[in-house]
């Protein structure tokens, strides 16, 4: 391959903006970037900015239904409504511009999937990108357009015959899952908070692929407060030994870091320090199992200063192949500007002071335990169709 590790970003991905008071604000993208930029990820040294392309129209069309694209297309205002495919809702109210924004977005995770696909780089992210949830024909929980699985399917028709999606994310990734649920050349899995507690409801173990497609979906569906420790035992327990045995051509992952103990949305615990580990264990994946070929997206996140910039930073650096130490202070200059824009000045470094150490599964299990009994429920419904022993 001919280079490293690229960023697909220009200043329209910001415009997917559902307005003021929505949890999803454009603002933790921007200061994810300032913070990237102010300590070195990205520039010179670090990763390579390449500008986000209009999506060819066809493309939207390969996972979403015409009269879905052609309502989108058609909101002029935030006062529209489409209400018959999801749009108008809280969750998902109109915005001016919102077929723009949201197709630039899927053009940029397509960008990426290309520059990995074509060789350019080994791996390229789309923080903007990660809107998991839209469905086929309906806008769902904050997502408009589903660029993963946009990126995926490009994948697919440039000649892609194993792609595996790893999502991260607090919430199931279920737009992505019910895209692909019948076709075998795709694996999702999701690592989420159990849908007895979260939105949307979504992801047990026992949502397992369709006829054909066997084992091809993997759910593990996670006790509310749940830590670093115990995410991590889970994704260990799960992740790495279906990946391997799937053995893609390109491993495309979702980072949503609403995960985090202080996100407002949802009841998992882990710290930046818990997320980071992740993000490392994906790289590794990725180095392991598919050439390198690494495409990375953001995802949820709603604690728009403390937690955000830190955590995509943190997961852009691993990108470009240079780690931001933990211990690292936050530039004076971006925490001043965080608290213009928002009234906070967020965290003084990169680091929640937390360990990121956890216990393997072969060291046993806990039956009685629930996130162990979690575990083993996925384990137990999906390994068989991978030839794997579900048993510690």
């Amino acid at each position: 391959m001919s280079g490293d590790a690229c960023m697909v970003f220009d200043p329209t991905l910001v415009q997917y903006d559902f307005g003021i008071g929505h949890p999803m604000s454009p603002l933790r993208v921007d200061l994810t970037y300032r913070l990237a930029q102010a300590l070195g990820v990205v520039g010179e040294g670090g990763l390579t900015v390449l500008p986000a392309p209009a999506l060819a129209p066809e493309l939207l069309t390969r996972v979403h239904t015409p009269e879905y694209v052609e309502a989108v297309q058609g909101i002029v205002d935030r006062y529209d409504e489409r209400l018959d495919f999801g749009v108008g809702t809280p969750d998902c109210p109109a915005f001016a511009g919102m077929h723009d924004a949201s197709a630039r977005i899927a053009g940029a995770s397509v960008e990426a999937a290309r520059a990995v696909w074509s060789g350019e780089v080994r791996h390229a992210a789309n923080i903007v990108g990660g809107l998991h949830h839209a469905m086929p024909a309906a806008a769902s929980g904050f997502c408009i357009y589903n660029d993963v699985a946009i990126a995926i399917q490009w994948l697919l028709d440039s000649g892609a015959e194993r792609v595996a999606y790893v999502d991260i994310d607090v919430h199931h990734g279920d737009g992505v899952q019910r895209i692909f649920y019948d076709d075998p050349r795709v694996l999702t899995v999701s690592l989420h908070e159990t849908p007895q507690t979260l939105f949307p409801g979504t992801g047990l173990p026992t949502e397992s692929g369709g006829p054909g497609a066997e084992g091809s979906a993997v759910n593990v569906a996670l006790p509310p407060g749940t830590a670093d420790a115990g995410w991590l035992r889970a994704f260990h327990a799960v992740v790495p030994a279906v990946v391997r045995e799937f053995a893609p051509q390109v491993l495309v992952t979702q980072h949503g870091c609403d995960s985090h103990m202080d996100d407002p949305l949802a009841n998992l615990m882990l710290s930046v320090d818990g997320q980071r580990a992740a993000y490392l264990a994906l790289h590794d994946l990725a180095h392991e199992v598919s050439d390198s070929r690494w495409v990375v997206t953001g995802g949820g996140g709603y604690a728009i200063v403390d937690v955000v910039p830190r955590a995509w930073t943190h997961l852009l650096g691993i990108v470009a192949g240079r780690p931001v130490d933990p211990d690292t202070v936050v530039p004076a200059a971006w925490r001043d500007h965080a608290e213009q824009v928002t009234g906070s000045r967020g965290q003084p470094t990169m680091t929640d002071g937390r360990s990121a150490r956890w216990t393997d599964w072969s060291q046993g299990y806990d039956p009685g335990g629930w996130l162990d009994r979690a575990i083993m429920a996925t384990r137990a419904e999906v390994f068989p169709s991978h030839g794997l022993d579900p048993q510690p």
